[in-house]
């Protein structure tokens, strides 16, 4: 059916950037184009929303406190999704998951029926 695999995560020191890649695969994804987002859960805490972009990469939407240092894109060649990070913070740390919402473009959690099984991502001060 369908397989979302994240890639990119890793130990990064503050300051620093990564970027994360969630290939998508299956025959889901491979008719039309689903808006994508990434989330994220730190230890102890819930998972929370952290971007999304609609199908056609034109409109991207992120949590309030990460605008300005994260961005997402996709190319819908590769069927790939992007999250490029900037200026990581230590609070940045966290298992990092992309998901797929069928249904409806939004950024809540429960709108994403596709997981994949998400990327460390590690930030050290």
């Amino acid at each position: 059916q369908g397989q979302l695999v994240e890639s990119g995560g890793g130990l990064v020191q503050a300051g620093g950037s990564l970027r994360l890649s969630c290939a998508a695969s299956g025959q889901t994804f491979s008719r039309n184009p689903m808006p994508m987002g990434w989330f994220r859960q730190a230890p102890g805490k819930e998972r929370e929303f952290v971007a999304t972009v609609n199908g056609i990469g034109t409109t991207a939407y992120y949590a309030d406190s990460l605008k300005g240092r994260f961005t997402i894109s996709r190319d819908n060649a590769k069927n790939t999704v992007y999250l490029q990070m900037n200026s990581l913070k230590p609070e940045d740390t966290a298992v990092y998951y992309c998901a797929a919402a069928p249904l409806n473009w939004s950024s809540r959690i429960r709108d994403y029926a596709y997981w994949g099984q998400g990327t460390q991502v590690t930030v050290s001060s």
